[in-house]
């Protein structure tokens, strides 16, 4: 089975932080960006394995858009 999923990565001082939206409590880190993909696909996957047949088609029909905007800041 394949399927897409949305995750956000955040750098700070100690690394990579990733999260799925559509995967509550999906979560995971890493020393770099290669480090943070990979426990991220790891964790997806074993999140997924945990689910139901109907739970995987509620959880995994969501359509998340993301953008980035430019703001000024006083």
């Amino acid at each position: 089975m394949s399927c897409k999923v949305s995750i956000v990565i955040e750098k700070d001082e100690n690394g990579y932080y990733a999260y799925c939206p559509d995967l509550e409590g999906c979560q995971t880190q890493g020393d770099d960006l290669d480090e943070v993909m990979a426990n991220m696909k790891e964790a997806i996957g074993l999140y997924i394995d945990t689910l139901s047949e109907e739970e995987k088609k509620a959880y995994l029909s969501k359509e998340i858009l993301t953008t980035t905007m430019e703001i000024n800041v006083a």
